[in-house]
């Protein structure tokens, strides 16, 4: 995959997943806008794709307002003259359960996730616009968006609208030949390593050990480095016909979500009423309840 002329912007970037998105895309030929909230890690960033020979310069800014957006499309146009890619991966944690979650615990995830998707996807878009036909905007999402997680009631309800926006720009965004996609990624993070059942595993990795194909493969957990090549195949021109999809990745799992859509319906003249609702719940549309949380380990 030949990125080469094309400038992209990773928010989130400094470590984890998003700098594995940034040196992908930087190997693969494009200019990469590394972005963080911390200098020396940004730097430190841009630094490692510099040595691999690769493209970046750094924004430290916290995505989440209008102005942060602006900033991170501006040092790319300023730097490379232009904008073909921006991915929206920066994103925060605040786990509680709903009656210990406060206010401030929902907000600050709702600011940098779903708002600041929002201002990036925006800010992007009318500079691609800009510039004529073409670009991509790559969201990312979580299996916690698609059935939900214990504990992750603000991050599930961001990541299920990442999902249900990337379907609406994927239509707005045609006629502009934009397509827009969300990763659904599966990686070994932090926050996955404090799952007291893959303990053992957290300290085979620390080691550098790699992970068992048992996880690779059942959870289609893998590191980081196995998410990000599905970005490089959705920047280049292989993928200008892939718009409005939640793709998966992670081990060697590589999966498509499908879109929600009723599973079974039931119809009766003149509507209904709670009682004709009791009567056939079980025998229609209560026959299969939908799963949901995420799958046990």
């Amino acid at each position: 995959m030949d990125l080469r002329g094309q400038v992209a912007v990773v928010t989130g970037s400094g470590r984890g997943l998003g700098l594995a998105f940034a040196k992908a895309l930087a190997r693969a030929g494009a200019a990469v806008v590394v972005n963080d909230i911390d200098a020396a890690t940004a730097e430190a960033a841009v630094a490692a794709i510099s040595a691999e020979g690769g493209q970046a310069v750094a924004e430290v800014v916290a995505v989440g307002g209008s102005e942060a957006a602006e900033r991170l499309v501006k040092r790319a146009v300023d730097t490379w003259g232009r904008l073909d890619l921006m991915c929206a991966n920066a994103g925060i944690l605040r786990d509680k359960v709903l009656w210990n979650m406060s206010d401030d615990d929902f907000d600050a995830v709702i600011h940098t996730h779903l708002r600041g998707t929002f201002t990036c996807a925006r800010a992007a878009v009318r500079q691609m616009r800009a510039q004529g036909p073409g670009g991509r905007l790559v969201l990312v999402g979580s299996p916690a968006g698609q059935r939900g997680n214990f504990g992750q009631g603000n991050y599930a309800a961001v990541k299920a609208g990442i999902a249900a926006m990337t379907r609406s720009w994927a239509l707005e965004c045609a006629r502009s030949q934009i397509t827009v996609n969300a990763i659904v990624p599966v990686a070994w993070t932090q926050m996955v390593a404090s799952i007291p059942a893959l303990a053992p595993h957290a300290e085979a990795v620390a080691r550098g050990e790699p992970l068992p194909t048992e996880l690779r493969q059942r959870l289609g957990l893998g590191l980081p480095e196995d998410v990000a090549p599905l970005l490089v195949f959705l920047a280049s021109a292989r993928a200008a016909a892939v718009t409005g999809q939640c793709i998966g990745l992670g081990g060697d799992k590589l999966s498509l979500w499908s879109h929600p859509q009723e599973v079974r319906t039931a119809l009766r003249e003149g509507g209904w009423t709670a009682e004709d609702i009791a009567r056939t719940w079980d025998s229609s549309v209560g026959l299969e309840p939908q799963s949901y949380g995420m799958p046990p380990l």
